[in-house]
């Protein structure tokens, strides 16, 4: 846990932007979490010297870490505060867990369900439940911001003919057939995964059926998918998710991908005069890194310096481990290097049968190579394409280079 002088620290820290926080006891058990449109005003407003509630004065008593995450936006925030309520069921949260008047999210259970906000004693039976949500007002906010992306009906008993809902493109008018029952209920599903949470699911489903009805040559529909994923930016993501799936789009188009890339691992080698040579790869999710990932590679099998016996090493042994565990295989390989190094991380993988799609990045002309094309495939320099591969090109070789040194630094301490 912290100091006090580290939690004031980490108090000074916090970001201006909305999103929600958790605050920790001495054991490290979350005992309260809250939305806040600025994380900053909002958390440090409990420590000034004026405590609004006994309760107030307690939990500040109790807080001995604060964790944050932020948020796009305070309707984010608001799904996200309810969600983890419900996950860690915080001591000091007890209240709105219990309290009989704060707003629930209600689905019914039948053909076309129905969605809409209701007050705990209005519960049913046949209904499925999200909440409760504090802000009732931020609440309709934030529903009509996910029924502009998946639409739905929220009338009592389903209507003859079409209402306002459909012109205004809140409904898909089930009640005239403009909508089949699957469709409908793929959006009520994914409804749930934004309610849920669930981002990452909702990416790859949507991205997924994105995928398939182009294969299908249904266009239109592919188009009007790839619109619902840039606008659950306006709720569900950051920015930086939406620069994402742009740059990640642009490379799908560029080097011919089968699917939206979402996880893409990149290797790279360190060695001076051949002392001390090592492999990394790096892993990226969803334009981000992921460090757990990681992984580190001292050179086993080569003598001397050998760049392209190098990577065939680390990709081989990287590669065989997956298949062996039965591990999903990333989206995209790239390689640091030329067409040499492309070609011996290519025979790697087809020894070992693993199917993945790769490309090397030249660091001289910022130049892509592919598999079986002779020519190199060049992107504009400021391509939001290139600029992501660069982002995992650049980040392998800062990690093998810091792997490198570190071995180099133990060995002249043993010297």
């Amino acid at each position: 846990m912290k100091s006090a002088d580290e939690l004031r620290d980490k108090l000074k820290a916090l970001p201006a932007s909305s999103g929600v926080y958790l605050m920790k006891n001495v054991t490290g058990k979350v005992i309260y979490v809250g939305k806040a449109i600025s994380l900053r005003k909002r958390v440090q407003s409990y420590f000034r010297t004026n405590k609004d509630s006994v309760k107030t004065a307690k939990l500040v008593e109790d807080i001995k870490d604060i964790d944050h995450i932020e948020t796009a936006s305070e309707a984010e925030a608001l799904i996200l505060e309810a969600n983890l309520i419900k996950q860690y069921k915080p001591r000091y949260n007890i209240s709105l867990r219990d309290d009989k008047s704060y707003p629930l999210i209600e689905i019914t259970i039948e053909e076309f369900p129905k969605i809409s906000i209701v007050r705990p004693n209005k519960k049913r039976k046949d209904a499925k439940y999200y909440g409760p949500y504090v802000n009732a007002t931020l609440l309709r906010e934030a529903l009509i911001i996910i029924r502009k992306i998946f639409p739905f009906r929220s009338c009592a008993k389903i209507p003859k003919k079409e209402c306002l809902d459909n012109h205004i493109g809140l409904c898909d008018a089930p009640c005239i057939g403009k909508v089949s029952k699957a469709d409908y209920k793929k959006n009520v599903r994914n409804v749930c995964l934004i309610l849920e949470g669930r981002k990452d699911d909702l990416y790859r489903g949507l991205t997924m059926q994105m995928e398939k009805l182009s294969q299908e040559h249904e266009y239109e529909k592919a188009i009007k998918v790839r619109d619902q994923l840039r606008a659950i930016g306006a709720l569900y993501s950051s920015t930086k998710d939406i620069n994402y799936y742009k740059e990640a789009e642009q490379l799908m188009r560029a080097l011919k991908l089968p699917r939206l890339p979402q996880r893409l691992e990149a290797f790279d080698i360190s060695n001076i005069m051949g002392e001390q040579p090592v492999g990394s790869m790096v892993s990226f999710f969803n334009g981000a890194p992921d460090k757990k990932e990681y992984r580190k590679f001292r050179i086993k099998e080569v003598e001397g310096i050998d760049d392209f016996k190098m990577i065939a090493e680390v990709v081989r042994r990287r590669y065989r481990r997956l298949k062996d565990e039965g591990s999903a295989y990333p989206d995209l390989i790239v390689i640091d290097g030329g067409k040499g190094q492309l070609g011996a991380a290519c025979e790697q993988l087809e020894l070992i049968g693993a199917d993945i799609p790769i490309a090397s990045l030249a660091k001289r002309e910022e130049e892509i190579f592919l598999p079986k094309r002779r020519d190199p495939v060049k992107l504009a320099e400021n391509s939001l394409g290139l600029k992501l591969l660069q982002r995992l090109r650049d980040e392998a070789h800062r990690f093998a280079v810091s792997y490198h040194r570190k071995l180099r630094s133990k060995k002249m301490d043993l010297a």
